[in-house]
């Protein structure tokens, strides 16, 4: 039986220094991108500049920038 990864994001401040709030595990990929594309706005107003998405442990891609595109 093959196990199911857990999706989390990894936040980072300007400094590339951890910020909290990335916590939350998803059960899929597209979940743990919904919610970047859901809250990217409130996660850039407490400090985050970019954040990196990890599959059980493992980065998958990252740094993906919350700057508004110019």
């Amino acid at each position: 039986m093959s196990r199911i990864a857990q999706w989390t994001w990894r936040l980072e401040d300007v400094d590339g220094r951890p910020v909290e709030g990335g916590g939350e595990v998803f059960p899929t990929q597209s979940d743990a991108e919904t919610w970047i594309g859901e809250t990217w706005r409130e996660l850039r107003a407490r400090g985050v500049e970019a954040a990196h998405l990890f599959a059980d442990g493992e980065r998958v891609y990252g740094p993906l920038s919350l700057r508004a595109p110019e």
